[in-house]
C-alpha cells in the first residue's frame, strides 16, 4: 500500500535552522544514511513540510549534504543520485517524487481495488532528463526533447536501435546491409555517405559517453531506463556531430536494494530471446548491477539457391555497472558493456523487368540468374550464391566520478574508451550467376578515447551554470575489396580525429518566472587520413590532414506562466566538422581537393510545456525552422573526366515544422502516450545533384558529367509521422491483474526524386495482453506484432544500372515485415 506522509521534525546532530530562516544558508554536515529517515529528521528540525511516498523511498540511501546550504539546497543534495525530484507546492510544502514511466501504471491504494475506486487525483509522475547536462524535469527544459521509457519501448515492441523511430516521430533510421552504411536523421537532416571519414549529423551517447561512430549503436536495446531524443542542433553542449540532434541512451543504474528481472520469449516465426538483470548492494558503499541478453531470429527471406533462410540476426550483449560511494559527496560509477551482432541482411526485388540482363550480358537473363523469383511488394525470396553476412563486436568501458564541492557545486569526470570491429560481405551481383560472379567484403574497426570534465552549480538559485572541458581522440580503419568480375576495387584507409572543446551554459532567472539561457562552445578539431589503392602498381598512397576551429552558441528565453505552463523561444548555431571522402575512386585529384566544407546551421524554435487536469495530462509542442549551409551529402564529381560518386556539399537546405508530444492518465489504470510531427524539408540550392539510374535529359539529367538540379525539391523524408501507445491494468482477483497494451506507428508517403523509389505510407499496430501476479512477480504476455500484416518498406534502391538499364528495384524487408505472434514470460524479484 502506498502511503503519503507529511513530516515535521528535526535533523539530529547535523542542522540547526529555524523555520523562519527558510531561505538562509547555514553550515550543514549530514552524514550518509537511510533517505527516508534522514528526511523525516530534517523536517522535524526545520519545521518544513515534506510530502513524499514512503514506498518510493524504500531502500534508498542518501550521500548526505555538507557545506553552507539553504534548506532547499540541502534537500536537493540529500536526494541527489536517486532520480527523485523536488517541487515546492503553492502551499509552501516540498513535494518529493520518484520519476516513473508515463506508461507505467499508478498503483492503487490496494491491489484489489478497481480503477474507479482508486485515488481520483492520481497524476503523472515527473520525468527526469539530462538534455542540458544536468538532471531536470522534462517540463522545465526549454528544448525539443522526447523521453521514451523502457516500459514504452516494450509496449511498442522496440527491441533494437534501428526501431527507435517507432516511438519518436521526428526520428528516421534507414537500415542497410551493414551498420556503417545505415543513416540516421532528425527533422529530415542526417548524413548518408559511404566514407569512414564522415560522421553522422545525429550524435549518439550512452550513459553520458558519446559514440565516435554510429555503427556502434546498432544493437539490441537492453536494460534501458530511458532514451531521450533531442531534436535540432545541439552543438553547443554536445559537439560537432550533433548538428541535427542527439539520441541519449540511459541504462538502469544499480539500486540500494536487491532486485532482479528475468524474461524469456518466443514467436511464431522462430525468434527466441532471453534476458536477465540483477542489481543490489554488496556493502553499504558499493552497489553492483549486471545484465545480459540474447536474441536469435532465423530470418524472413528464403534463399532459393542455397535453401537457407536469411535476413535474420543473432544478438548478444552484457553489461556490468558498479557504483561506489566511499564517503559523503563522492561517488564512482564504473560501466562495462559488450555487444555482438551476427546477421545476414538481404534485399529482395519488388520490381524486376523480364528483359533484365546482368551487366548487359545477353546470356545472363532473368531465368538464368534469378530462377523462381516473382518480384513484388511482398516478395521474400532471393537467389544468391554468396552468403551475405554482417558481424560486429563492441566493447565499451567508462568511469564517471562525482565530487561535491563547497557552496553546493558538483564536479564530474567522465572517462571512456570504446572499441568496435566488424566484417561485412555481400553478393554484389545480387544473383546466382556463375559467369559474372561478383562479391564485396570489408573489415572495419575503430577505437575512441573521450574525457569530459564538468562543473555544475547548484540547481537552486537565480543563476545556474554548467561549464566543461571535452577531449576526444578516435581512429577508424577500413579494408575493402570488390570483384572479380566487374567494378573492381581493393583499398584500405584510416581516418583520425582529435578534438578539444570548452563549453558552458548559464541559466539566469533575471525576473521571477523568466529565465535567460546563454550557451557557448569553442572547439578545435584536427582530422587526418591515409588511403592506399592496392590495385595500382606501385600502390598509390595518399595522406593529409586539416584543422577546423569553430565557435557555436545558443540563446533562449523561457517564461513560466504558471507552475504547469511554460513557454520558450531559442536560437542555436550548429556545426558539423570537415571530412575526407575515403571511398572507392579516391585518387590524387580528390586528395588535392582536400576535405569537404564544414556543415553549418541556424535553428529557431518556439514551444510550450503544459500540464493540466491535476497533472493527469501533459502536452508539449514545438515549432521550428532550421537553415543549413554546406549540407554534407553524397553527390557526383568530375574526376579526370569520369563521373564518380563522391561526398560534397549542397549549397543550402531548410527544414521546418511542428512537433507535439503528449502523455495522459485517463484513469489510474489507463495510460496513453504519443507524438505527432509535421515536417517540411527541402533543398533550397542544390544544382549539382547526382542523377538517379536511368534518368534522361528530359527528366532533368544534363551536362558532362550528368547532373540534376534539386533546388526546391523535398528531401526524402515523410511529411507526417505519428505514434501512440496505451497501457491498461485491470484487477482480477487477489494479487492477479489483467494487462492490455498496444502501440501504433504511422507515416505518410516518403517522396523520392527517383520515380521508382518512393515509399508508400504505412501503419504498424502491435498489441499484447496478459496477466500479472503482483505479489509473486510473475507476468505472462501474449503479443501480436504488425497486427494487420502490412508489408512495409524502410530502405529501397534502384538497381537498373546493374541490369542493362532495365527496371529493377529492391528493398530490405524489416524484421516485422509479416504479422507474427509470440509469448513472453517475466519474473521480477
Amino acid at each position: 500500500m502506498t502511503r503519503t506522509r507529511s513530516l515535521k521534525a528535526a535533523i539530529l546532530l547535523c542542522l540547526m535552522i529555524r523555520a523562519e530562516a527558510y531561505a538562509q544558508a547555514q553550515a550543514v554536515d549530514i552524514p550518509p544514511g537511510d533517505l527516508a529517515a534522514t528526511l523525516e529528521s530534517f523536517a522535524k528540525q526545520t519545521g518544513m513540510e515534506l510530502i513524499f511516498s514512503a514506498d518510493q523511498l524504500e531502500g534508498l540511501r542518501t550521500q548526505g549534504a555538507k557545506g553552507a546550504l539553504t534548506p532547499e539546497q540541502a534537500i536537493s543534495k540529500l536526494i541527489e543520485g536517486t532520480s527523485l525530484t523536488m517541487r515546492i507546492d503553492p502551499s509552501g510544502a516540498i513535494l518529493i517524487a520518484k520519476p516513473q514511466s508515463p506508461a507505467a501504471v499508478a498503483p492503487a491504494a490496494d491491489p484489489r481495488q478497481t480503477a474507479s475506486d482508486a485515488h481520483p487525483g492520481s497524476s503523472l509522475e515527473e520525468i527526469i532528463v539530462t538534455a542540458q547536462k544536468r538532471a531536470e524535469n522534462i517540463q522545465d527544459v526549454p528544448l525539443a526533447v522526447t523521453a521514451v521509457t523502457g516500459e514504452q519501448l516494450e509496449i511498442a515492441n522496440v527491441r533494437e536501435f534501428g526501431e527507435l523511430m517507432k516511438v519518436s516521430p521526428s526520428l528516421s533510421i534507414r537500415p542497410a546491409d551493414s551498420a556503417q552504411n545505415a543513416s540516421i536523421n532528425i527533422r529530415g537532416i542526417g548524413t548518408f555517405a559511404f566514407s569512414i571519414g564522415v560522421e553522422s549529423a545525429v550524435a549518439i551517447q550512452i550513459d553520458d559517453v558519446p559514440l565516435a561512430f554510429q555503427a556502434r549503436a546498432f544493437s539490441d536495446l537492453t536494460d534501458i531506463e530511458r532514451i531521450d531524443v533531442l531534436r535540432g542542433p545541439q552543438s553547443t553542449l554536445y559537439g560537432k556531430n550533433a548538428s541535427a540532434g542527439l539520441i541519449n541512451i540511459v541504462t538502469k543504474a544499480p539500486g540500494d536494494s536487491f532486485a532482479g528481472r528475468a524474461s524469456i520469449s518466443a514467436t511464431s516465426d522462430d525468434e527466441y530471446a532471453g534476458n536477465i538483470s540483477l542489481s543490489g548492494p554488496v556493502t553499504e558503499e558499493l552497489s553492483i548491477g549486471f545484465g545480459a541478453a540474447y536474441r536469435e531470429f532465423d530470418g524472413n527471406v528464403s534463399n532459393l539457391t542455397t535453401g537457407e533462410t536469411v535476413n535474420g540476426s543473432e544478438n548478444s550483449s552484457a553489461r556490468l555497472r558498479a557504483v561506489w560511494e566511499p564517503s559523503a559527496g563522492m561517488s564512482f560509477d564504473l560501466n562495462l558493456n559488450y555487444a555482438e551482432v551476427d546477421s545476414d541482411p538481404v534485399y529482395t526485388y519488388r520490381v524486376l523487368s523480364p528483359d533484365v540482363r546482368l551487366r548487359g550480358n545477353a546470356t545472363q537473363t532473368r531465368d538464368i540468374i534469378m530462377p523462381g523469383i516473382t518480384p513484388g511488394s511482398d516478395n521474400l525470396q532471393v537467389t544468391l550464391d554468396d552468403q551475405p553476412l554482417f558481424r560486429s563486436e563492441a566493447f565499451g568501458q567508462s568511469l564517471r566520478a562525482s565530487f561535491d564541492l563547497p557552496q553546493g557545486f558538483t564536479l564530474l569526470s567522465i572517462t571512456a574508451y570504446d572499441e568496435y570491429e566488424s566484417f561485412d560481405r555481400i553478393d554484389s551481383d545480387r544473383t546466382q550467376t556463375t559467369v559474372l560472379r561478383n562479391f564485396a567484403d570489408g573489415r572495419f574497426d575503430a577505437d575512441s578515447l573521450t574525457q569530459e570534465i564538468r562543473l555544475l552549480s547548484p540547481s537552486s538559485g537565480a543563476v545556474r551554470t554548467t561549464a566543461g572541458l571535452f577531449y576526444a581522440n578516435s581512429e577508424q580503419r577500413r579494408e575493402y575489396k570488390r570483384g572479380p568480375a566487374f567494378s573492381l576495387a581493393e583499398w584500405n584507409a584510416t581516418a583520425g580525429s582529435e578534438q578539444i572543446a570548452l563549453f558552458g551554459q548559464a541559466d539566469w532567472e533575471f525576473v521571477p518566472r523568466t529565465t535567460l539561457t546563454l550557451g557557448l562552445r569553442g572547439q578545435r578539431e584536427k582530422v587526418d587520413y591515409t588511403f592506399n589503392d592496392l590495385r595500382t602498381t606501385p600502390v598509390a598512397h595518399f595522406a593529409g590532414d586539416s584543422t577546423d576551429e569553430v565557435t557555436t552558441y545558443r540563446v533562449g528565453v523561457k517564461h513560466d506562466l504558471s507552475d504547469d505552463l511554460m513557454m520558450f523561444v531559442s536560437y542555436a548555431r550548429g556545426h558539423k566538422g570537415e571530412a575526407y571522402d575515403l571511398t572507392t575512386g579516391f585518387n590524387q585529384t580528390r586528395a588535392n581537393l582536400g576535405p569537404i566544407l564544414a556543415e553549418k546551421s541556424d535553428a529557431y524554435e518556439a514551444g510550450f510545456r503544459a500540464q493540466m487536469f491535476d497533472r493527469r495530462f501533459t502536452l508539449n509542442g514545438t515549432i521550428f525552422h532550421t537553415d543549413y549551409r554546406n549540407l554534407q551529402i553524397q553527390s557526383i564529381e568530375d574526376i579526370q573526366g569520369v563521373p564518380t560518386f563522391r561526398l560534397t556539399n549542397a549549397g543550402e537546405s531548410r527544414t521546418r515544422g511542428v512537433e507535439v508530444d503528449f502523455m495522459a492518465r485517463l484513469f489510474n489504470r489507463f495510460n496513453l502516450f504519443g507524438g505527432l510531427a509535421y515536417l517540411d524539408a527541402e533543398f533550397i540550392d542544390h544544382p549539382t545533384a547526382t542523377c538517379y539510374p536511368g534518368q534522361t535529359a528530359a527528366q532533368g539529367c544534363t551536362g558532362t558529367p550528368p547532373r540534376q538540379d534539386l533546388s526546391g525539391t523535398r528531401l526524402g523524408v515523410p511529411q507526417w509521422r505519428a505514434n501512440t501507445g496505451f497501457d491498461v491494468t485491470v484487477p482480477i482477483a487477489g494479487d492477479l491483474e489483467g494487462l492490455l497494451s498496444g502501440a501504433l506507428s504511422w507515416q505518410s508517403r516518403t517522396p523520392s526524386v527517383d520515380p521508382s523509389t518512393p515509399i508508400d505510407a504505412y501503419t504498424i499496430v502491435n498489441l499484447s495482453a496478459g496477466v500479472r501476479m503482483v505479489d509473486r512477480g510473475w507476468t505472462l504476455r501474449l503479443f501480436v506484432n504488425n497486427v494487420f500484416d502490412e508489408g512495409y518498406v524502410v530502405a529501397i534502391g534502384n538497381q537498373s544500372g546493374t541490369f542493362g538499364g532495365q527496371p529493377a528495384v529492391d528493398f530490405l524487408p524489416p524484421r516485422d515485415f509479416e504479422r507474427h505472434a509470440g509469448v513472453r514470460l517475466t519474473k521480477e524479484f
